[in-house]
Order: structure tokens, then C-alpha cells, then sequence
């Protein structure tokens, strides 16, 4: 039985499996999307991410550690080059994992794997909204605690024009006492 194994063999043997990930790595980095099944797709999710987030960091013991996975100097150079500046503010999940019909020939189920940041249809909705945050919670910036907080500010935005007015308008102080 194989209680509490994490990893997926993909029924192949160690050597196997880490040069199929390898190249699977070194493909996704290269062509920022591909096709493969779904149980791949999930096993190279889990050893991709790790690699992409070293390479935030752009330091000779980040690229000897990607080098002795991928062992693909191009990849490497995408990867440090490239991808890093795209994923530079990204706290993690680098890459979505897209279920597609299952394969004509065996019934596999198929995924497209992709790196997030390299999508252009997704991108360009988030570029619209470069100011914006995504919320975290549900509490955050919301409910009552929201409508409190901006009662004041809209206080001090009546009362600014008044105080910046000057006193040789004798216009201007008579709105002064009228609104205090």
C-alpha cells in the first residue's frame, strides 16, 4: 500500500521521472504553455514552482541549483532573464493548470500547463487595474468598517476648499461662517 506517498511516479523509475520533469520544465519555460495529461501536468506543477521561484533571486547559487535540475542553459537564461521580471511581485503560483477534453486515442485525461503572467487574456484585464489590490479576505475593505471610515474623509474633502480660500474675498468668508 502506498499510504501517505506523496509523490506521483507516473509509473516510471526515479532517473525516468526526473528527466521527463526536467524536460517538461525546460519546455513550459521555453514556450511558456503546453499540452500533456493531467497527472504530468500536476507532478510538474509541483516541481516547476519551486525552480521559477528561485529565480527571483538572480545569484550564481540560484542558477547552479535550476542548472543541476533543468541541465539547459537557454532555460536557464529564459528563466533568470525573462520570466523573472514578469513574476518579480508574484508571491507564488506561477503556473494554472487548464483541463482540456481527454485524448482522442487512449481516453488520457489532457491539461494545459501555463505560466500565469505569460497570458495574454488574462494580463490584460489586470494591467486595467494596475491600482487595484485583490482582497485577501472578506473583511478586509469591506462591510460597515468601510462606510465608517469613509464618512470622515468626506468631511475633511467639504471642509479643504473652505480653509485653502483666501481672506481678501469677503465672498469667501462668509461661506466660512455659514458652513462651521
Amino acid at each position: 500500500m502506498r499510504h501517505g506517498d506523496k509523490i506521483n511516479n507516473l509509473g516510471r523509475k526515479t532517473a525516468h521521472r526526473k528527466a521527463l520533469l526536467s524536460n517538461l520544465t525546460c519546455q513550459l519555460i521555453e514556450h511558456k504553455r503546453i499540452t500533456t495529461t493531467l497527472a504530468k501536468a500536476k507532478a510538474l506543477r509541483v516541481y516547476a514552482e519551486p525552480l521559477i521561484n528561485r529565480s527571483k533571486v538572480d545569484n550564481m547559487n540560484n542558477r547552479r541549483v535550476v542548472f543541476s535540475k533543468l541541465q539547459d542553459k537557454e532555460a536557464i537564461k529564459e528563466l533568470f532573464g525573462v520570466i523573472s521580471d514578469k513574476i518579480a511581485d508574484r508571491p507564488g503560483g506561477y503556473t494554472r493548470i487548464i483541463k482540456l477534453p481527454t485524448r482522442a486515442g487512449d481516453a488520457a485525461d489532457m491539461a494545459m500547463i501555463e505560466l500565469v503572467d505569460f497570458n495574454e487574456l488574462y494580463t490584460k484585464d489586470s494591467s486595467e487595474k494596475e491600482g487595484k489590490k485583490t482582497r485577501r479576505s472578506r473583511r478586509a475593505g469591506g462591510g460597515a468598517k468601510a462606510a465608517t471610515t469613509a464618512a470622515p474623509a468626506a468631511v475633511e474633502a467639504t471642509e479643504a476648499p473652505a480653509v485653502e480660500t483666501t481672506p481678501e474675498a469677503p465672498a469667501a468668508e462668509g461661506t466660512e461662517e455659514a458652513t462651521a
